[in-house]
């Protein structure tokens, strides 16, 4: 009975309410997701998927490197200036991370257009060059993508923010995937793929720029000038890479030291695990703003009463999936196809990894929406060095496998570390804990 009270007062929670209204979006997300990948490991050849997964991969982590963290600083300011009753000024703040988006994404592209493609095929052991040069192309329209979802969430256009990163960004690659499939042309997979990211950022730079007519003017004195920006995003944006390093080491590696097969069935097994962190992303998403409000005013009561119930509705959401995952893996993984029941063993391994990450609450957002992103960078940091050094050890000996274990034992890591830091430095639990 006491649980069932605990339970029913957290769901009650206006927040609460608003994470699973994202929850829902996301799970729309996953549906056309894994929609795509069965499509994707039904229908086309194992190798192409690979270069797929490859090409995924490293745009995520150049893209991190475009966004330096802005994308995590924009949700940062948009919480301070609202506390302030200035909100307005966030428009001049997205104006300046634009450029700086355009200026990273330029200069990685002259840095990759001058290296000789010989020696990028070298390095990774196989034709590749091109697919780096295009995907460097694509940098710079990832990187307005990716600002412009958060840049959403900043104003309070949650709903709208989680249809860019759920359904559009998902859907119109999906339908073109069915039509080169149709007309027999799945070659231009890669190209498909970073082609919608083209149309992305065009699309949702003018749904930006319209809800930025809506915000009201105000006379603030706020200036928030490219150092300030550069200032408080480079923290975040080195912690932001060294996590999205951790996701995408191991299948960069596994490029390297095996073959675009390996890539494609351990990258189903990736995603499968997306599905635990999936709910702790829909959270994060609804607290983020609110943290850094709460926080600003020093509302600590508050801000302790919102993590605590964000935490309960992780363990409730995410115990069933991890659960499903573990007795029904066989069957999942047969249905992208039998080849693939063989990501069996990295599936279970990821899963451990996944399941400290839900479970240790909003940590990474906690870090930087309190001020707190240079501990976290140091703590991301080390971890990644441990995630790179496992992998380059253990993909050799042990294949997907070793690729797991690396990417699980660095998430377990940096989680422990981060949530016994807040507790001490703060007196915060982000673990679950019943009432005090």
């Amino acid at each position: 009975m006491k649980l069932f009270n605990i339970l029913k007062n957290s769901f009650s929670n206006s927040l609460v309410n608003k994470s699973l209204k994202v929850l829902l979006l996301r799970i729309i997300g996953v549906v056309l997701f894994f929609s795509l990948t069965l499509i994707l490991t039904n229908y086309f050849d194992p190798n192409l998927v690979g270069q797929y997964d490859f090409v995924r991969s490293l745009l995520i982590f150049l893209g991190g490197i475009c966004v330096f963290g802005m994308h995590q600083s924009i949700i940062y300011y948009s919480g301070f200036l609202n506390s302030q009753n200035s909100l307005d000024s966030i428009k001049t703040v997205y104006k300046k991370m634009i450029i700086i988006v355009l200026c990273i994404s330029v200069g990685l592209f002259i840095v990759f257009y001058a290296i000789d493609n010989d020696y990028i095929d070298a390095f990774f052991e196989k034709k590749v060059a091109l697919m780096v040069i295009k995907t460097v192309g694509a940098l710079f329209f990832y990187g307005v993508t990716m600002l412009n979802i958060d840049t959403l969430r900043g104003i309070n256009k949650i709903f709208l923010s989680e249809l860019y990163r759920n359904v559009f960004r998902y859907f119109p690659f999906l339908i073109g995937v069915i039509i080169i499939y149709n007309i027999n042309e799945q070659q231009f997979l890669v190209d498909l793929f970073l082609l919608s990211f083209v149309v992305l950022s065009i699309v949702s730079t003018i749904f930006v720029g319209y809800y930025f007519t809506k915000l009201k003017s105000c006379n603030s004195n706020f200036t928030i000038s490219f150092k300030n920006i550069i200032k408080r995003s480079g923290p975040m944006a080195i912690s932001s890479i060294a996590y999205v390093l951790m996701q995408s080491v191991d299948i960069i590696l596994l490029s390297k030291f095996t073959n675009f097969e390996s890539v494609a069935f351990y990258a189903v097994a990736i995603k499968l695990t997306t599905m635990i962190s999936l709910v702790l992303a829909s959270v994060n998403t609804v607290q983020a703003p609110k943290i850094a409000e709460l926080y600003s005013l020093k509302n600590i009561k508050e801000l302790k009463k919102i993590i605590k119930n964000a935490t309960r509705l992780i363990f409730v959401l995410t115990f069933p999936v991890i659960i499903a995952l573990i007795l029904l893996s066989n069957f999942i993984l047969s249905l992208y196809g039998e080849i693939y029941v063989v990501a069996k063993n990295a599936l279970l391994i990821l899963l451990v990894g996944q399941s400290i990450n839900a479970l240790c609450g909003s940590v990474g957002v906690y870090m930087n929406m309190t001020g707190k992103q240079n501990v976290l960078q140091k703590v991301l940091l080390i971890s990644f060095f441990i995630n790179l050094i496992l992998n380059w050890y253990l993909i050799p000996i042990y294949g997907i496998e070793g690729a797991a274990f690396s990417t699980s034992f660095s998430m377990i890591f940096w989680n422990i570390t981060v949530v016994v830091y807040i507790y001490k430095k703060d007196k915060v639990k982000m673990f679950l804990h019943a009432n005090e």
